[in-house]
């Protein structure tokens, strides 16, 4: 699950439309962030962007994969990404508006995650 430095950079470049966006290697991948919140994940060079209940539809009408992995017990594991349209790549305004669905869909999880901290006061 490689990533090149340039792939990550090429991607910020794409999103700067979107703004600041962080490359994270992780898990032999990495994650793209934006304000703390994983929206994208990037293995071996592909794109894959957040999905729930809310964005699926869009990336099912165009037949994106789910990203999958193999676990320790050679089982095959599935995420809630799917893979980004090849046509991101090259139309930065496409990539913004898809980022943005993915990133909804991370603040949707985020909020709903039980003990999440947010700052209020007790």
């Amino acid at each position: 699950m490689a990533v090149s430095p340039e792939f990550g950079e090429f991607l910020k470049e794409q999103l700067a439309g979107f703004g600041p966006v962080d490359v994270r290697r992780m898990f032999g991948g990495a994650g793209l962030f934006r304000d703390g919140l994983m929206f994208g994940l990037i293995a071996d060079d592909v794109l894959y962007f957040k999905v729930d209940d809310e964005n699926t539809a869009a990336f099912e009408a165009e037949d994106l994969d789910h990203f999958t992995y193999t676990t320790k017990k050679g089982e095959k594991g599935l995420m809630s990404y799917r893979r980004a349209p090849e046509r991101c790549l090259d139309d930065p305004d496409e990539m913004t508006d898809w980022a943005a669905g993915a990133f909804a869909a991370a603040l949707r999880a985020d909020k709903n995650k039980p003990n999440k901290k947010r700052g209020r006061s007790i």
